[in-house]
């Protein structure tokens, strides 16, 4: 008995709190439809919205703000804009001409061509050449002057050393005997043309004759030929890209054909254009 009586209370007690929360819902939900009470209602909803919005807010990162806030501009003016009462601001980052597409035009300055691009300026995009010594490279003009001493023009070194890095370079010389050779080839020697050049002293070739010159330059088939002999010039003129006479005389006698008093005086320097 004493245990039904107890479920009873229970039940009881279930069904008072069911009564009293359904009479406060009851009295809620007529509150909220009460046109008297709506203004309040409107408060609290724009309340509630603007805590969202604050929310959302913060949560967003810093990098997204910032570029929020440089799409608004630079709100502050430029102190001549601020007197004068006008809205010309200027934003730091285009103070710079560059910046805002401006051309600058720098000084110019002189630049000055060393030995080594001129020479490749005058060979014009030739990678071989045949020289001739005597008279040329060498004081020596003569094969009979070569039989008893040879030396190397000192004018001429720089520009030898250049031309013979900076193409296939032939040395031809015509001779008599094996002396000769030898003087030639020591000569060359002394200023450095094997070692500091790069020449190779297979490619220094000696011949007995004007004829066995011209032979030589036929094979090799060179862009550039120097010869003191115009006879030799013109009879490969039809052959050679560019031949170079070395003469006192002015004038030319075929297209391709220059002239000049020294070597070094037309691959020295640009004076003289092709």
């Amino acid at each position: 008995m004493g245990a039904e009586s107890f479920a009873e209370e229970i039940r009881q007690l279930i069904r008072g709190i069911c009564s009293s929360l359904s009479l406060r819902f009851s009295h809620l939900v007529a509150y909220v439809f009460d046109p008297k009470h709506a203004s309040s209602i409107g408060a609290l909803a724009g309340f509630a919205i603007a805590l969202v919005c604050t929310w959302k807010y913060l949560k967003t990162p810093s990098r997204s703000r910032k570029r929020l806030d440089k799409r608004d501009g630079p709100s502050d003016a430029s102190p001549e804009g601020a007197s004068t009462g006008t809205s010309t601001a200027v934003a730091p980052y285009m103070t710079n001409p560059s910046q805002r597409g401006v051309a600058i035009r720098e000084p110019a300055v002189p630049t000055q061509l060393t030995l080594a691009q001129i020479v490749r300026r005058r060979l014009n995009g030739g990678r071989k050449m045949t020289c001739q010594l005597l008279g040329v490279i060498v004081e020596e003009t003569v094969p009979e002057e070569l039989q008893k001493h040879a030396v190397v023009r000192s004018a001429v070194v720089d520009v030898l050393l250049e031309l013979a890095q900076a193409c296939d370079l032939y040395l031809i010389a015509r001779i008599i005997d094996d002396q000769s050779e030898e003087n030639a080839m020591a000569a060359l020697d002394a200023v450095g043309a094997f070692s500091v050049g790069g020449l190779n002293r297979n490619k220094v070739l000696f011949c007995s004759t004007e004829a066995g010159r011209a032979s030589f330059v036929r094979q090799l088939e060179p862009d550039w030929h120097v010869d003191t002999s115009l006879e030799t010039l013109s009879q490969l003129a039809r052959f050679i890209r560019y031949e170079l006479h070395i003469t006192t005389i002015a004038g030319h006698t075929a297209a391709n054909i220059f002239g000049s008093d020294t070597l070094e005086n037309y691959f020295g320097s640009l004076g003289q254009l092709l």
